[in-house]
């Protein structure tokens, strides 16, 4: 039996877009590079990616015997518009929290690979440990890191998330595919924090870096560049070419909130703890917390 390509067809009956497979194993282009990003202090003030740094390029550390990284892109694009002049918020919290929508459906794929090839030791992962997510992506050949640092599919756009299930089971390998940015700089251009560098980013200028992991206030050097957005930003993404592919998502849980694309910019301002609460009780932009988006939207007030 193919191992590999009947957890592919499973991972697309799943509603996954694309599923890859790389060998787990030390990754040495990768530790220079974030040891550099490190030191540099682009990282800001999210002192966890510090953390745990052998385990973010060594996923044996994380997963004892590991032998195969399964990576997987899910879509969540929306090509709907919210309300003129209301507080932006990204494409891909419009829905349900990603991380319980995919955490269970990789559940669901390492249950039926144990149950079709044998007992299977393993981890999923969805933005929940320290995993290099598009590193392995790219190594599985998903797609390429593009110069906004995002993975880029020629056939998907980069509208979708990233997941992983680290298994102790030998698998035939993928190989990466070739770089497709060129000479395309529309994402570096329009950037409204001047965040970014061909291939990197500076996360203390990002604006979702600066609306949802910061938890000091926002500076004051970043007034009037934020371009009205409450909660992470697509920028990099709505202007990059290759997402004229991007398709509307059909996981029904990612639907988008009624209150989210339908309030109002006053609707924001006046919103109460009470109402954060019911709106964002499954919602990803729970993260930041009311205080944190109250934050956000004054600042864009100011």
């Amino acid at each position: 039996m193919d191992y590999s390509q009947l957890i592919k067809t499973e991972a697309k009956k799943l509603g996954f877009l694309s599923c890859g497979i790389s060998k787990a194993e030390f990754l040495e282009d990768e530790a220079t590079r974030l040891e550099r990003w490190l030191k540099d202090g682009k990282h800001g003030k999210m002192a966890y990616m510090e953390n745990h740094f052998d385990k973010r390029l060594d996923p044996r550390l994380l997963v004892p015997d590991a032998k195969s990284i399964i990576s997987l892109l899910f879509n969540y694009y929306t090509p709907l518009d919210q309300l003129d002049g209301a507080p932006k918020i990204s494409n891909y919290a419009y829905g349900k929290d990603y991380h319980h929508v995919l955490k269970d459906k990789l559940k669901q794929l390492f249950q039926i690979i144990n149950d079709k090839i044998g007992e299977v030791s393993g981890r999923v992962f969805v933005d929940s440990a320290p995993v290099m997510e598009k590193s392995w992506a790219v190594r599985s050949g998903l797609g390429w890191q593009g110069k906004n640092t995002n993975l880029i599919s020629k056939k998907a756009g980069s509208f979708f998330f990233i997941a992983e299930l680290i298994v102790d089971l030998e698998l035939e390998y993928d190989t990466p595919v070739t770089d497709h940015c060129g000479t395309c700089t529309a994402c570096i251009d329009a950037c409204p924090t001047e965040a970014l560098t061909p291939y990197n980013i500076d996360a203390s200028k990002c604006i979702s870096y600066l609306t949802i992991e910061l938890k000091d206030q926002i500076p004051t050097a970043f007034k009037n560049k934020m371009d009205n957005w409450a909660f992470g930003c697509d920028v990099c993404q709505d202007v990059c070419p290759w997402n004229r592919f991007s398709k509307q998502h059909n996981e029904p849980l990612f639907s988008p909130n009624s209150e989210v694309i339908n309030y109002t910019q006053k609707n924001w301002e006046e919103i109460t703890q009470e109402t954060f609460n019911i709106i964002f009780k499954n919602s990803a932009i729970k993260r930041t917390g009311f205080k944190g988006f109250k934050r956000n939207i004054s600042f864009l007030k100011e």
